[in-house]
């Protein structure tokens, strides 16, 4: 959910569910037992996840009109605190909050410098490849509606995931792109799986959103390993075999972390990625202690984007202070203190 800079609001109750869903090389990072070696609960929870967009308006246009998200805020941002924070020079950024449900995502179009765009040979096994899955109510009404707005599929259709999967078994999920090629995921629960709030009686076809990662006092909430063909159709992925681990915090969205088992030949992250490439996402997390959280990570020799702890010395988006670091296969996670 990447980015991460926003007017002050209040916390409101979660009505909808983010996972941001990373490819990983090896899941250990973020895992209970890497907790286990760390202070709990260092962070609190999710915030919102952050996207790199090329074209503001056009990808509001695209998350409000096609998939029902509400503009909260828009604000453009330039200083040296933001050079720091992202480790971009120069930079000056709009960035937009939308709500789906009580949960966030917040879209940064850099006005400059301008990044690159999504590689276009992009395959859902490359660890660059990042995703938010939205909780549908009719998955067939849905799909009518993406056609009927002409986005780009990534999967060949919804799959029906297979009764054999004890985990997935009756779920519905399809794979599109945004107008940027940022991989989105929609996804409908059977009666015996998700959360209560997903089987409520509703007009609205989608619902909130779930999405992407963790290392400070999330817990293990699921398991799962999927593969067949539906999963391969699913991810356009052939023999697509994979580990999936759901982790969630004290509040907001969830995380879920894969690991291809198969194909294993998925490419890197690209070491030289910025945040002004169309590729980047990020996800925001909070913390009540930004100094300690950044002690406890150097600690544990993690890359820092950042040039460490950076105030915001302006006020305007929300946050007294945050560092942006990544985690061993290069995804981005901001931590902010309020």
């Amino acid at each position: 959910m990447k980015l991460r800079f926003r007017p002050h609001r209040p916390r409101q109750n979660v009505l909808a569910i983010w996972v941001l869903s990373l490819v990983l090389a090896v899941p250990q990072f973020f895992t209970q037992h890497a907790l286990a070696q760390q202070n709990p609960a260092l962070v609190e929870g999710v915030d919102a996840i952050g996207i790199t967009v090329s074209d503001m308006d056009r990808a509001v246009d695209f998350y409000s009109k096609v998939l029902t998200f509400e503009k909260v805020s828009d604000t453009e941002v330039a200083g040296e605190s933001y050079e720091h924070l992202e480790g971009v020079f120069g930079l000056r950024m709009r960035v937009v909050r939308m709500r789906l449900g009580d949960e966030f995502i917040e879209l940064t179009e850099y006005l400059a410098p301008k990044g690159r765009p999504i590689p276009v040979d992009s395959r859902s096994n490359d660890r660059w490849f990042q995703h938010i899955a939205i909780i549908v109510s009719d998955m067939d009404k849905v799909y009518a509606r993406l056609r009927q707005n002409k986005v780009e599929q990534a999967s060949s259709g919804p799959q029906h995931l297979p009764d054999w999967n004890k985990n997935a078994a009756g779920i519905l999920a399809f794979y599109f792109k945004d107008p940027d090629g940022h991989p989105v995921e929609v996804l409908q629960f059977p009666p015996d799986k998700g959360l209560e709030k997903w089987h409520r009686s509703t007009d609205k076809l989608f619902l909130g959103i779930k999405f992407y990662r963790n290392l400070l006092g999330m817990h293990v909430a699921g398991e799962s390993e999927n593969y067949g063909t539906e999963q391969e159709h699913l991810n356009n992925v052939f023999g697509a075999h994979l580990r999936i681990t759901a982790l969630r915090g004290a509040s907001g969205p969830g995380i879920e972390l894969l690991e291809y088992l198969t194909p294993r030949d998925g490419r890197p992250f690209p070491s030289d990625e910025q945040a002004s490439d169309v590729v980047h996402r990020q996800t925001v997390l909070l913390t009540r202690g930004a100094d300690a959280a950044a002690r406890q990570l150097q600690s544990s020799r993690v890359n820092f984007v950042s040039s460490g702890v950076v105030a915001n010395q302006t006020g305007q988006l929300g946050f007294s202070k945050a560092l942006l670091v990544r985690d061993p296969d290069g995804h981005a996670i901001e931590i902010e203190e309020k």
